[in-house]
């Protein structure tokens, strides 16, 4: 991250992590914090009152329009980017989230848009997270587990949306698909 950027921080809990985020992004960037648990957001606003670039939305971040962000992090297992989170990536934006099968095991995936709107994506590392509301699908998850369970997640290069998969497919979810040619 770098400062003087947007941040889209997805399930913020208590505010810790949009913390760091607003400190990063320094006076001229700014950090929109999303925690759907009402009785968090609260104790997150509480907490992030000392960060003037930093707002608490008490909402999904994982449906509706979301602000345009040069980063979206995001804090709990997902089985596949929300559509809300691509749409709000600006070019040159990454989005960090856990792809995550069964019981929450998966790893962290990047994914960044290039100026024509391809996603290069590849795994930072391995992770276990909490489930995220509203970008979960179960079939997705079986999908996923079995991708996991074959390996190759090193070979993953790119992120793409809106075609159908083709032989370079790793994994397909609903409306996406993780490819191991490049982007472009």
């Amino acid at each position: 991250m770098r400062e003087g950027e947007a941040v889209v921080h997805v399930v913020a809990g208590t505010g810790y992590y949009s913390a760091i985020l607003a400190r990063l992004a320094g006076p001229s960037g700014s950090v929109d914090a999303y925690e759907v648990d009402p009785e968090l957001a609260r104790r997150a606003a509480e907490n992030l009152s000392d960060c003037p670039n930093a707002r608490v939305h008490a909402a999904s971040g994982t449906e509706g329009e979301l602000p345009a962000g040069d980063a979206i992090y995001v804090n709990a297992g997902a089985t596949g980017p929300a559509d809300a989170w691509l749409d709000a990536l600006r070019p040159g934006g990454r989005l960090l989230f856990p792809l995550t099968a069964m019981q929450g095991a998966g790893a962290m995936l990047l994914a960044t848009r290039a100026g024509d709107g391809e996603l290069a994506a590849r795994f930072v590392c391995g992770a276990s997270f909490i489930p995220c509301l509203g970008a979960r699908d179960a079939e997705t998850e079986k999908a996923l587990a079995l991708a996991f369970q074959k390996g190759g997640m090193a070979e993953v290069r790119s992120l793409r949306r809106g075609d159908a998969p083709d032989a370079t497919a790793w994994c397909a979810g609903r409306g996406w698909w993780l490819s191991t040619a490049p982007a472009g």
